[in-house]
């Protein structure tokens, strides 16, 4: 039987490094004692703080400190807690660090009203009394921009400290499906073993375990009874608790709309795309425009049909890759040097840095028993970077590997360029950064590899990134707009109704498929839909992508320099001003239309090889 290895049994070199951010939890303790003083401090200034201009240069800079600080502390403990689900003591210091952000967006609240206050002849005055301010300027103007939707100190205030409460849903959701819920075992068929520390998650004679990490590894596997059994046995499993997601999803949901009316939003999808300063136009225009590409998706899913042994596709061969074969073991150090070598298009300072970010123990690797699932870039304005991988030694992983460390890099050149206030960044531009890297990635293995059965993998997986990202992703976006317009119109929504919406749009999307009932229930899988309108950026994401890298190794050293001037941006200005000077408009459908083209070219070119 495999069996998921404890995080004792996995040498030092591939865990992250997280004694960098803080040796120790004592140290940890003292941080966040410094931080409930900084809390205090930033109080102080209310009522007071645009008395002059040196008053509020001192106020945002004691909310800066604060807000860092509270950074580094929420992430160490949500990190730690991520290497084991189960662990109380980390739980209770994620739990800690959750007040204690609660804490500072209360002591802070009172802040964005008060600017909103002046007008922009008054900003202008405090600007010109201390050019220190100057700094502030794109931040000061995002904060006017805003005050339609800021309302009193009083209830800004009352919003801050709800904080903690209103994030209950995704909370109880994410202990569900990472800690309490334990999926079976199902008999399997002969499969390698890991020697090298990774939990050697195919079939094998006996039984096999399924896990929240290794069910899509597991649902392409060329046994199609195999993947029925697991299909079946894993959202079996996901039917005993869909009254309790169920009920999470239905209050996540409702917690968003309350929220954005209290905001004086008229919905939702508005409240949420308004922060980046996205119109809701772009959102639209996604949607329409891969509904009017599903045939590609559909020709994608009826090449698949071919390689199965029925007559017709069912939901546990969505995953099957279209090349028969076995997929090639890529272990974690030959996806650190493809990957490595894939991005020397992007200049020698970008392929260094990322080299020695692989050597200083950026990346957690291997899936443990209780880790949190999934993959994650992590770090903080005052950290190196950090990244969760559940490394599984296959083509898939080097992929994830490839699209983290986009993430990773974007924090390092917008860390050092820019100042705290503009450190953060957008999904709507980070999901450019990570699927920059899979495109180079495809780019440099199709154009250097001569092992053929990598390069069909390597294909088949590109092919896979397209209908997972770009068809997948809108689907999930459209589900999310749904069931939000549903809970705004006062509609229930029961499990049942989901199933309904969701089975809906699956059969949609992918048409050449034969639906069965416990798709229906694939929604409660999605730990993406507890952080509303987010998925729509993976979309978006990678259409910029593709132009991006189309652009770059057209046009070469011109384009890269624009591509990490963009990179080094942070939040400088708003996502669709930055996407324009590196050379995309995603105001439009052409990046869209352009993406669904290639991936129609490499279709064709996966047909040709049969």
């Amino acid at each position: 039987m495999s069996s998921v290895p404890a995080r004792d049994d996995i040498d030092e070199e591939y865990k992250w490094a997280l004694e960098s951010l803080y040796a120790d939890d004592e140290a940890w303790e003292k941080a966040y004692e410094e931080a409930e003083e900084l809390a205090e401090d930033l109080a102080a200034y209310e009522g007071r703080c645009t008395d002059d201009a040196a008053t509020l240069l001192a106020t945002l800079e004691t909310y800066e400190q604060l807000m860092r600080k509270v950074s580094n502390v929420a992430s160490y403990a949500r990190m730690r807690r991520d290497e084991d689900t189960t662990d109380d003591t980390y739980q209770a210091l994620t739990a800690r660090s959750q007040s204690l952000s609660s804490d500072a967006s209360s002591a802070a609240s009172f802040l964005e009203p008060e600017l909103q206050e002046l007008t922009e002849a008054d900003i202008d005055e405090l600007l010109d009394e201390e050019p220190a301010l100057a700094e502030y300027d794109h931040y000061l103007d995002d904060v006017l921009r805003m005050k339609p939707h800021t309302r009193s100190t009083e209830v800004e205030n009352l919003l801050a400290e709800l904080g903690e409460v209103t994030g209950a849903a995704g909370e109880v959701y994410n202990m569900l499906a990472n800690a309490d819920m334990e999926f079976p075992t199902v008999e399997g068929s002969e499969a390698r073993s890991a020697s090298d520390g990774s939990s050697g998650d195919e079939p094998r004679d006996g039984e096999q375990q399924i896990t929240l990490n290794n069910f899509t590894t597991l649902q392409k596997h060329p046994n199609r009874d195999f993947r029925q059994r697991v299909y079946e046995a894993f959202y079996d499993e996901w039917h005993g608790v869909r009254n309790a997601v169920g009920t999470a999803y239905k209050n996540a949901v409702k917690t968003d709309v309350k929220l954005a009316r209290a905001r004086n939003y008229d919905t939702a999808r508005e409240a949420a795309l308004d922060g980046p300063n996205v119109p809701v136009e772009v959102y639209d225009t996604l949607v329409e425009t891969v509904r009017d590409n599903l045939d590609k998706l559909h020709r994608h899913a009826e090449l698949k049909a071919d390689t199965t042994d029925g007559d017709d596709l069912r939901m546990w061969d969505l995953y099957v890759p279209l090349v028969q074969e076995e997929s090639p073991e890529v272990s974690y150090e030959q996806a650190c040097e493809y990957v490595t070598e894939a991005v020397a298009p992007l200049g020698d300072d970008y392929q260094s840095r990322l080299a020695e970010g692989l050597d200083s123990r950026w990346v957690d690797v291997y899936e443990t028993k209780h880790k949190q699932s999934g993959a994650y870039s992590g770090g903080t304005y005052d950290s190196q970077p950090f990244i969760l991988m559940n490394y599984q030694d296959d083509v898939e992983s080097m992929y994830t590997l490839a699209h983290e460390l986009g993430h990773s890099m974007h924090s390092e050149y917008t860390s050092e360029s820019q100042p705290y206030v503009y450190s953060g960044y957008e999904i709507f531009v980070a999901e450019v950064a990570s699927t920059v890297n899979e495109t180079l990635l495809t780019h440099h293995l199709l154009d250097t590899v001569e092992d053929e059965q990598l390069r069909r993998h390597v294909l088949n997986e590109y092919l896979e990134r397209f209908r997972s990202t770009l068809y997948r992703q809108t689907m999930f976006a459209e589900f999310e707009h749904r069931t939000h317009e549903m809970a705004e119109a006062g509609e229930p929504l029961t499990p049942d109704r989901l199933d309904d919406l969701y089975a809906d749009l699956k059969g949609d999307y992918y048409a050449p498929a034969k639906l069965d009932d416990r798709i229906a229930r694939e929604w409660m899988r999605i730990p993406h839909f507890y952080r509303a309108f987010y998925v729509y950026q993976y979309a978006t994401g990678i259409s910029a992508a593709v132009a991006l890298v189309d652009g770059i190794l057209d046009e070469g050293e011109p384009a890269a320099r624009r591509y990490i001037d963009f990179l080094s941006s942070g939040s400088r200005e708003y996502p669709l001003e930055l996407l324009r000077g590196a050379g995309v408009d995603m105001a439009s459908p052409d990046p869209i239309e352009s993406a669904l083209s290639t991936y129609g070219e490499y279709l064709d070119e996966f047909a040709s090889l049969q």
